[in-house]
Parts: structure tokens; C-alpha cells; sequence
């Protein structure tokens, strides 16, 4: 197990995956250092800074609900496998 108590094994087994003995040993190393890293951010200052879910401020950018030309019902249902009152005809996935 690392300093940082990940095993490479472990999670490689949750992950329904099968590492080499080569393959552990080179994740291993890595996981140690991306855990090094995290625990040097662990160190920084950031008193008063606001949490964020981005590195960047993201808005989103709505249009007008604008009604608008559409396919005729007849052109959307015409590869449809199965039909019923225009409308698709789907099997029951839920009883």
C-alpha cells in the first residue's frame, strides 16, 4: 500500500480490471504522486475565496421559447417500427 493508504489493487479489483504486476507497480507510482500534488493544494490559503464547480464562471444561454416549423407527425413516424394514433409505439419496460 502507498503512503497515502490507495491501493492500486483494490481499486483496480473494484474496477473489475486485471493489472499486471508491472502495470500495479507503474499505477502505483502514479496515484502516489497525483496524491502528492492534492496534498500540496491541502496547503493553500483560500480563506475567503468562494467555492466553484469551474475554473471558469459558466452561464447558460437560453433562447426564446419561440414556436417553430416542425416535421410533419406523418414524416416523424414514417420509419417508426410500430405506430398507434400517431404517436411511436414503444415495448413496456416498466410493470
Amino acid at each position: 500500500m502507498n503512503p497515502q493508504g490507495i491501493d492500486v489493487t483494490y481499486v483496480a479489483q473494484l474496477a473489475r480490471l486485471q493489472l499486471s504486476p508491472e502495470e500495479i507497480e507503474r499505477y502505483q507510482a502514479q496515484l502516489s504522486q497525483i496524491l502528492s500534488h492534492v496534498e500540496n493544494l491541502g496547503a493553500l490559503n483560500v480563506e475567503g475565496i468562494e467555492p466553484t464547480a469551474h475554473a471558469f464562471p459558466q452561464t447558460n444561454v437560453f433562447r426564446k421559447d419561440e414556436v417553430r416549423p416542425s416535421l410533419p407527425v406523418s414524416e416523424a413516424l414514417k420509419n417508426a417500427p410500430q405506430r398507434v394514433n400517431d404517436l411511436f409505439k414503444v415495448p413496456k419496460v416498466v410493470e
